[in-house]
């Protein structure tokens, strides 16, 4: 694949698109929290926990990758501007396991970069099921689980996530400037969501008013806008382009009411 890594695959599960709580448990039984990691301007470093809940031993690799956006798809590059150790990590049922999230350059003042952290279950050799009697070994392989947690690097005067036990200027406040339209690509229709603001945008509870009826668009999480990037999701034929757009923007207890572009 190279440096540059698109789409990075997942076998299992991927924390980053299907949680919304404070914490995350999957099918094999690992627990990691906080699921949005931050390094504030005037931090070194941040913490990421795991835990095993499971009643195995759970090998996992830790990798962080750089995170953009570039022509409505994800892109993923190798790093070296924030390091998570250990890199690999071996925890027993019922332990947990800090995994410590330090930068090693600053951002630059009044930016925010993203990058993604990618949690890969490596199956051991015990764990993997012996095939059936005259089956190919092929049907033996244990699906690996992915994980994939964001984390938002701030430079100083910016900052994002709310916290009650910092003390903040409110100038450095930074917010999304979203915009979106109706597009029609080979096809098929698409909402393209456009963010000119400072800080990335997390998108959930999408739906759109047609009728007197909200008509949902996904349940849960829609996708991320990060700064300066533009992402399409499929819609419906019957979704109109001249109605507002309904959304949560990263987290906030309100929708926001986002009219079309024009």
């Amino acid at each position: 694949m190279g440096c540059a890594l698109r789409r990075l695959w997942t076998a299992g599960f991927a924390l980053g698109a299907l949680c919304s709580a404070g914490f995350v448990q999957a099918a094999s039984s690992v627990l990691i929290w906080p699921i949005d990691p931050v390094l504030e301007a005037d931090q070194q470093a941040s913490a990421l926990w795991l835990e095993n809940r499971g009643t195995e031993t759970a090998n996992l690799q830790i990798r962080v990758f750089a995170w953009s956006q570039n022509g409505f798809d994800e892109q993923y590059q190798n790093q070296r501007d924030v390091i998570g150790s250990p890199p690999v990590a071996k925890i027993e049922p019922g332990q947990k396991q800090l995994v410590r999230l330090t930068r090693t350059r600053e951002v630059p003042p009044g930016q925010e970069l993203a990058y993604r952290i990618i949690i890969d279950e490596i199956p051991s050799a015990l764990q993997v099921p012996a095939p059936p009697e005259g089956k190919n070994t092929a049907a033996a392989i244990r699906f690996q689980m992915r994980y994939s947690v964001p984390l938002f690097a701030y430079g100083a005067g910016l900052w994002s996530k709310d916290d009650a036990t910092r003390q903040r200027d409110p100038k450095g406040a930074g917010k999304p400037q979203l915009s979106w339209q109706k597009v029609n690509v080979a096809g098929r229709n698409y909402i393209e969501v456009c963010n000119q603001g400072a800080v990335h945008a997390r998108l959930t509870d999408a739906s759109f008013k047609q009728g007197g009826q909200t008509r949902p668009l996904v349940d849960g999480l829609l996708g991320y806008v990060l700064p300066g990037a533009s992402m399409r999701w499929p819609v419906p034929d019957a979704v109109s382009a001249d109605q507002p757009l309904q959304v949560r923007v990263n987290g906030a207890p309100q929708l926001e009411s986002l009219a079309p572009k024009r």
